[in-house]
């Protein structure tokens, strides 16, 4: 299995109403230094609306400037949808709405 696709298996594990960091991503898939990749590897998504890539922020719980898919506002909608709070400056509570991953 290669990087992208461990990232795209670890994604799809994040459930409806939590989110990860890309960098725990990184960690989860063997490269701890490659939350960048996971950035690209979520940006050309094969499978957009199976793999849930709006499940990632950045490791403060900033959400994606410009959303891959659907632009601006699409992550937020879709995260609010699964209940989770979004700030008014795009910002999730990283203490209330990360994935600890257990089970792993």
């Amino acid at each position: 299995m290669n990087f992208y696709e461990k990232v795209y298996q670890l994604v799809q594990m994040i459930p409806a109403g939590k989110v990860a960091s890309y960098g725990q991503i990184a960690l989860l898939a063997g490269n701890p230094r490659a939350s960048r990749a996971v950035g690209y590897a979520l940006h050309v998504n094969p499978l957009p609306g199976i793999i849930p890539c709006h499940r990632v922020v950045n490791r403060e719980g900033r959400l994606a400037p410009g959303f891959a898919f659907g632009g601006e506002g699409e992550q937020r909608k879709l995260l609010e949808a699964e209940g989770v709070d979004v700030d008014d400056d795009g910002y999730v509570n990283m203490q209330l709405y990360a994935w600890h991953n257990t089970g792993l």
